[in-house]
């Protein structure tokens, strides 16, 4: 970290006309935003959400969702036709929306590659890994690439400012897996409801993933982020993983969302710690495990909405007050410019 640019950039900000930390996180943000693009000047461009989605072989066996893996591919097409809440946000804010194929059990071949529909499929899902690994390592790592790929068009076209969401029916059971094995906790206290689950669902769902677990003995993968990818992740966290990487080496600043997307933050920390450098924590989830994650990462959420529909919603609502802290930094006045006395 470029300690004098810290110093400037605090020095800058408590110059302002208000009480010193009177705008609160904002100041952090501003703060942060100035580290990672490496100025006192600060700006936010071509603001993107990323979804990618993914099918997931446990999905088909209703032990960890209540609805049906076609869900899917349902909503794949509601944010193709511009009907769910991601699209909202993101046109309310003016941020671009990626929508990425990275594995979705569904032909999507009838619509063709744009700028904003992405086919990047690995596979029509993960394989069950109730029975088998998710997926092979080859596939992992194209995944990862294919990641990093998408980002690097992003930046080519001004990108500097990105959040990444997910949809896939099953994948807040990879989450849930990825956490524990990393983490260290308990199967129960990573695993939520999901999409919904009742109390006989939910516990259904934890069984199923304890012996998941003790099956690929995720244990042993706490510090092997590909290993962990092969044996219970998901093509659109693999994929993610890599989008983080790229976003890192891009300067970008890196707006995380919820359970999954920060389970796929996991994975890209453990392949480039200072990733973390880049991330705002747009939200804390309701999912239950979102509470350790945060923990884990040591990271303060900007919002409280008790959100937890995935998609990149959080990134979404959380990239305007970005935008506020990095326009205050940038706009408000100093005590000197306003003539105001300071203490």
């Amino acid at each position: 970290m470029n300690q004098s640019l810290k110093a400037q950039l605090q020095e800058k900000i408590n110059r302002k006309t208000k009480p010193i930390g009177a705008l609160g996180l904002l100041e952090f943000i501003a703060l942060k935003a100035g580290l990672i693009q490496e100025t006192l000047f600060p700006v936010i461009t071509n603001s993107t959400i990323v979804v990618f989605a993914a099918d997931h072989g446990i999905a088909a066996t209703g032990l960890v969702n209540p609805y049906p893996q076609e869900v899917t591919a349902q909503m794949v097409l509601n944010f193709i036709r511009k009907g769910a809440a991601i699209n909202v946000f993101t046109r309310q804010h003016d941020i671009r929306l990626v929508v990425v194929d990275a594995g979705v059990n569904a032909d999507f071949s009838a619509i063709p590659s744009s700028d904003w529909f992405i086919h990047a499929k690995q596979d029509t899902g993960t394989k069950n890994y109730l029975e088998a690994d998710a997926m092979t390592a080859t596939q992992a790592l194209n995944a990862i690439e294919q990641g990093r790929e998408i980002v690097r068009q992003l930046g080519a076209a001004g990108c500097n400012c990105v959040g990444f969401g997910e949809m896939g029916i099953g994948n807040t059971s990879s989450a849930t897996l990825i956490m524990s094995a990393i983490t260290g906790k308990a199967i129960r206290d990573c695993t939520g409801r999901g999409t919904g689950a009742n109390d006989e669902q939910l516990n259904t769902k934890i069984t199923t993933l304890e012996t998941v677990f003790i099956k690929h003995r995720l244990d042993l993968l706490s510090n092997d982020p590909y290993g962990l990818l092969a044996k219970a992740g998901g093509f659109e966290i693999a994929m993610m993983t890599g989008a983080y990487l790229q976003a890192y080496a891009e300067k970008m600043i890196i707006v995380v969302d919820g359970f999954i997307s920060s389970a796929a933050l996991m994975l890209a920390q453990q392949i480039q710690p200072e990733v973390l450098n880049n991330c705002l924590f747009a939200h804390a989830s309701g999912e239950q495990g979102h509470a350790g994650m945060l923990e884990y990462f040591k990271a303060e959420p900007i919002l409280q909405l008790g959100m937890r529909l995935g998609e990149g919603t959080g990134a979404a609502l959380a990239i305007p007050v970005i935008r506020s802290a990095v326009a205050f930094l940038n706009e408000m006045a100093s005590f000197d410019e306003a003539q105001v006395s300071s203490i």
